[in-house]
């Protein structure tokens, strides 16, 4: 039996991601999940892949925001509300689309340009913000929508794949390397290569492509530092690799709605 054994938000997009029990799915993910992220002065977003001290910022959940604690400078935490009284709507690029998002506050900018280093600001996407998932691989299937994720609502992997990769490697990787939204268990390794079709609760989910990997999983995110051996990739690229890529995890788009919880069972 296939249990959903861990499930992760990632509220603001590069962050660390918060470990939740039970989430509820929206018509973009789960709910919260990247719907904030840095931009630059061109209003282009930033990204781990540039600036791994994002690693260092761990959101958490209140009942009103999120606060987040920097884990590296010493500064008190912001606090962002849910409901804020935004500016006007701008125009944000992440990879290759463009969509609305309203910027979050002056105040809060300034935080995030002092632990960040760099000046950034912090753009929020609200519900009539429509993001088609439109990927560089060519797949654009209609009616389906994502947030300030790089190109997919879900990203699925399993508990066994770590494992097994672990076993490889001779390491003890965690699998918030590859930040996934869904974390399975009780199947074989790379079990997610073949789940296509598939239901948890109301919610059905379609694996559309397998994912493939960059340098990001090779940044320790507990330390914000970069494996000097390149390490989980060269070990996944001995037995991973296809083409120019190497993959691990499944790309999910979903139809529906409702609440996953740790412990739901993945029906085949």
């Amino acid at each position: 039996m296939i249990k959903i054994n861990q499930l992760f938000i990632y509220p603001i997009k590069s962050l660390r991601g918060i470990s939740v029990e039970s989430s509820l799915v929206t018509d973009r993910g789960l709910q919260f999940d990247r719907r904030w992220m840095l931009i630059d002065d061109e209003n282009r977003f930033l990204t781990l892949r540039e600036y791994p001290q994002l690693s260092l910022l761990q959101p958490t959940f209140e009942p009103n925001g999120l606060r987040i604690k920097s884990l590296k400078v010493p500064v008190e935490d912001l606090l962002i509300p849910f409901e804020i009284d935004p500016g006007p709507l701008k125009r944000v690029t992440i990879w290759n689309a463009v969509c609305n998002a309203y910027p979050v506050g002056d105040e809060i900018d300034k935080w995030f340009t002092h632990v960040v280093g760099i000046p950034c600001k912090l753009a929020y996407m609200p519900d009539e913000s429509k993001r088609p998932v439109d990927t560089s691989s060519g797949i654009k299937p209609a009616g389906k929508f994502t947030s300030f994720s790089d190109a997919y609502p879900f990203l699925l992997m399993s508990e066994e794949s770590i494992q097994d990769l672990n076993k490889r490697s001779g390491k003890a990787f965690t699998i918030e390397r590859f930040r996934p939204n869904l974390v399975i268990k009780g199947g074989l390794p790379y079990s997610e290569d073949d789940l296509i079709h598939f239901k948890i609760g109301k919610v059905t989910f379609e694996g559309l492509e397998k994912c493939a990997r960059c340098a990001v999983p090779n940044l320790d995110p507990e330390t914000g530092i970069t494996d000097k051996d390149q390490e989980p990739t060269r070990t996944l690229s001995s037995y991973r690799r296809q083409g120019n890529h190497i993959y691990l995890g499944m790309n999910l788009v979903h139809s529906g709605s409702g609440m996953l919880r740790v412990g739901d069972e993945l029906i085949i």
